[in-house]
């Protein structure tokens, strides 16, 4: 497949993952490891997905600390195409940073942003997707891909469909973003067939999405844009911008103004928000899953997932669901059930002082 004409791929990459602690830290964030076994990292296997619509055109958003680290497991990717943010101000400051930069170098171009940490297994539908939804977004609307959901889950937001759109097959208006429901809610949205999962990935002209920006956040929209013109400008200038989502500053209102429509899609998604995540993605009802050195693993009698990241032997007995993860500072034991739980230890040890180890 060829890649799409001026499509630009953009891919925010920071967090800390701390659900996936003490495998993941702020010094080295999910993003940067291997956690299917692909011998790529996420960040690595998210430029290997999108260089088939968008070739060599990348620009990639993560924080200074992460830089280096980012230009090393992307030798193709040119050091001017990673922008590296002074401090964390969420995705809205991220996107709209790689926007205002496209919006002056490519007057066509196409934008779509996709996280570095997420997995797809199904590339070629995938990309099938995104140029769908390319060829809607140069009519100047907001897309989003909606996701097949598997099951009802209070872990995503949602995205309420409405009519097909015109002239394009394959999309639809969508009537709101849903926050996070519970799962007796998330089973009704199942069942009426009008509700997909939202995956935070969005398609998009530059100049709409800061144009949106502009509409509810107009001194937002013009320090992104002055940074662009500027780039002397950026530490002065970042501090002040706002901490937010772009779905809560752009994607939300704009769905209310009838500017924002969905592409339905069909790929597997994960986005890997813990250790049940990832267990249920790379594991084996059958016996425990070794994200690792199978070597260094004895099992009797258990299942689960084990990370033996600190090079010696760990064994575990008679334990259903367990997760340990074992690294050279710190040991994590829980249960899958509990893995949404791991954030409260980074929190904890922050507040005690031990922010070193998160």
């Amino acid at each position: 497949m060829s890649p799409i004409d001026h499509f630009w791929a953009v891919i925010p990459a920071g967090g800390a993952g701390t659900r996936l602690w003490p495998l993941s830290r702020s010094s080295v964030p999910k993003f940067l490891h291997d956690l299917t076994g692909s011998g790529r990292t996420l960040l690595q296997g998210t430029v290997d997905r999108l260089s088939t619509v968008a070739e060599d055109r990348f620009l990639v958003v993560t924080g200074r600390p992460h830089r280096d680290a980012v230009l090393g497991q992307l030798p193709g990717v040119a050091p001017e195409r990673v922008l590296a943010e002074p401090s964390p101000r969420d995705s809205m400051a991220a996107i709209g940073l790689a926007a205002a930069v496209l919006e002056r170098e490519d007057p066509e171009a196409v934008m779509g942003s996709f996280a570095a940490d997420h997995v797809i297994p199904d590339p070629e539908v995938f990309a099938d997707c995104v140029r769908i939804a390319a060829d809607v977004a140069r009519d100047d609307w907001l897309v989003t891909l909606g996701i097949e959901p598997a099951f009802p889950s209070s872990a995503f937001g949602y995205v309420h469909l409405g009519d097909p759109l015109a002239g394009h097959p394959g999309a639809f208006a969508v009537r709101e973003f849903v926050e996070k429901p519970s799962v007796r809610t998330a089973a009704e949205y199942l069942a009426t067939g009008d509700y997909r999962w939202n995956a935070g990935m969005f398609i998009v002209r530059p100049t709409v999405l800061l144009d949106l920006l502009g509409r509810w956040h107009p001194a937002f929209a013009a320090s992104l844009r002055a940074i662009a013109a500027d780039p002397s400008r950026l530490d002065d200038l970042w501090t002040d911008l706002p901490r937010i989502a772009l779905d809560h500053a752009v994607a939300e209102p704009a769905a209310d103004a009838g500017r924002v429509v969905c592409v339905p899609s069909a790929f597997r998604w994960e986005d890997i928000g813990d250790f049940d995540a990832l267990a249920g993605l790379v594991g084996d009802a059958g016996r425990p899953t070794v994200l690792g050195d199978d070597d260094l693993v004895r099992a009797i009698d258990a299942s689960g997932l084990v990370v033996p990241a600190a090079g010696r032997l760990v064994a575990v007995i008679g334990l259903d669901d367990v997760v340990v993860v074992d690294t050279p500072d710190a040991l994590l034991v829980t249960t899958r059930a509990r893995a949404q739980d791991v954030k409260q230890v980074v929190q904890r040890l922050k507040e005690s002082g031990r922010a070193e180890l998160t």
